[in-house]
């Protein structure tokens, strides 16, 4: 069986480099690639096009790289909780394509399964469409979505072996599972890393055979987007 694993995050990024488009996994701040992230933010490299369901905060995750201004396209869903994205797409410094949320990720998925483009309703009638071909199936408009071109997909998950077997935990499931199928070179970090045939099949989420490099992250920060609280009576 192959030992996919690499020492850290500088090794899993061999390879990177200016004008690449990257994936990466996660929703919200649960299951980011956070060493992956920082270091691509010490690589200091440039004019990326970044694949993610959010944006970050201003001072962690893909906030980030918005903060050095080596993003030149944010391609996202969700992106309300970093004012500089906010500050950047306004002044025009940066290109957003925002998706449906469900688009985004059969978008990933069909790239994982080696689907060129696929037809949704969702989206019709609305700027999303604009520019895109659309379709009328039994009655009802689609329009046409097409699959992600993903040099990289950097994502994170609880725990890994040394083939790149991956299990998930909780909310991190979301986005992580089809950006894994999706990069030409995907590159996991993984909070336990164990050996071959340490995980129970049955628990895996994603085959080993969509990995390419794994290794395990250190000092994983366990932030909440936004916290509320009950208040005393």
């Amino acid at each position: 069986m192959i030992n996919k694993v690499v020492k850290n995050a500088q090794d899993a990024l061999q390879g990177v480099e200016s004008g690449m488009t990257f994936m990466l996994g996660g929703f919200g701040l649960c299951g980011i690639p956070e060493n992956c992230i920082l270091e691509l933010v010490r690589l200091d490299i440039n004019n990326l096009t970044c694949i993610s369901n959010n944006a970050g905060v201003d001072d962690f995750g893909l906030g980030l790289l918005l903060k050095k201004r080596q993003i030149k396209k944010m391609v996202s869903s969700y992106v309300g909780e970093n004012e500089e994205f906010e500050r950047q797409m306004l002044s025009g410094e940066l290109e957003v394509e925002l998706i449906p949320q469900g688009t985004l990720a059969e978008r990933c998925r069909a790239t994982g399964a080696g689907i060129a483009a696929f037809y949704t309703p969702a989206g019709y009638g609305t700027e999303v469409a604009e520019g895109k071909e659309t379709r009328k199936f039994n009655g009802k408009m689609y329009v046409l979505e097409q699959a992600f071109n993903s040099q990289f997909a950097f994502v994170k998950a609880w725990k890994g072996d040394t083939a790149g077997n991956l299990i998930f935990k909780g909310t991190a499931r979301n986005f992580n599972p089809m950006m894994a199928m999706a990069g030409k070179i995907t590159v996991a970090e993984v909070e336990e890393l164990v050996e071959a045939g340490e995980l129970d099949p049955n628990q895996i989420h994603t085959s080993g055979i969509f990995v390419q490099r794994i290794f395990q992250g250190t000092e994983y920060e366990k932030r909440i987007e936004q916290r509320t609280v009950t208040p005393k009576s």
